[in-house]
């Protein structure tokens, strides 16, 4: 049981750091490519981030572990709007900005509604995964010419690290191949770690899926909301989590049943999905009435959060 956790936690942080390793080696070789940071910022950086999500769900896959895939992400999504977005809300209530409302918003739903209408029939198929891939591929081009036409550059790309910048290109390179390796390595560890530990305690992998791994790969996205939150940059918290849901569903799912089609069980269709569902429409009254999420609307996210992991048990 010890040397489960320690395969979990050791996973966890290994996906994290080489997470930002990758992120920032390609960065500073795409930079060196004379790409704009509109670009980078917009592909790389977010591919990037979701690179551990990407790397567990393709290995539980490819291992034979469908419910850890779509649970995981599942759960992920679920948590980031729920959990993270509520905790955030009560540290410090969130400005919603116009083009979460007109935009993200609408996008995310529209991914969910695809992702759970391609696995009605229990497989997310390899074409059904070109058609979630090619719906990123197409809002984030609208995006970047949205963004150019309005002379806009999203948070993100406008961020660049000095230090990424000036970058010698041998070490982006080694920053990419280290990276890379550790979230093979990362992936390995955390999936062994978490199947053992559902065995062990006789919960099924979906239910280690949507809650440990799906709170394990949210965590950066947790870490990072909570501390804009404190600082009171609260306003680009939400906007980033909703993305990260998009790019879950169309990247990281679209991606893995590209390589390995995903059989997703009875019990994730018929009431996580739901779930999913409910949770991402229910934040459209929560962002559009008030233009923020208070205090208040943070205490019922958290709770609902709560009452979701009770039922899973």
């Amino acid at each position: 049981m010890l040397l489960s956790t320690l395969f979990l936690v050791g996973g966890f942080l290994l996906l994290i750091l080489s997470g930002d390793f990758l992120v920032k080696g390609a960065v500073s070789l795409a930079l060196k490519f004379k790409l704009s940071s509109l670009v980078i910022g917009m592909t790389i950086v977010s591919f990037g981030t979701s690179a551990p999500e990407l790397l567990v769900s393709v290995d539980a896959a490819l291992s034979g572990f469908p419910d850890i895939t779509v649970g995981a992400i599942v759960g992920s999504n679920i948590s980031n709007i729920a959990l993270i977005l509520g905790l955030t809300a009560i540290i410090f209530p969130i400005a919603v900005q116009r083009a979460t409302i007109r935009t993200d918003w609408p996008m995310m739903m529209f991914s969910t509604l695809l992702f759970v209408s391609f696995v009605i029939d229990g497989v997310l198929s390899a074409i059904e995964g070109v058609v979630l891939f090619s719906s990123l591929v197409v809002f984030i081009t609208w995006l970047i010419y949205n963004s150019r036409k309005n002379h806009q550059l999203p948070a993100m790309a406008e961020e660049l690290d000095e230090s990424v910048k000036s970058m010698p290109i041998w070490k982006a390179v080694f920053f990419i191949g280290l990276g890379a390796l550790g979230l093979v390595f990362g992936a390995d560890l955390m999936l062994e770690g978490a199947v053992d530990i559902a065995r062990k305690f006789e919960v099924t992998e979906r239910v280690i899926g949507l809650t440990i791994v799906a709170f394990g790969t949210s965590l950066p996205e947790l870490i990072t909301s909570c501390v804009a939150a404190y600082r009171k940059e609260a306003d680009i918290s939400i906007g980033n989590l909703i993305g990260s849901n998009i790019f879950n569903l169309l990247a990281i799912l679209g991606i893995t049943a590209m390589i390995h089609p995903i059989d997703v069980s009875q019990s994730i269709i018929n009431f996580d999905n739901y779930v999913l569902v409910g949770i991402s429409a229910l934040i459209f009254p929560l962002i559009y009435f008030g233009k923020q999420v208070s205090r208040m609307k943070g205490v019922f996210l958290v709770v609902f959060y709560v009452i979701y992991i009770y039922s899973l048990f």
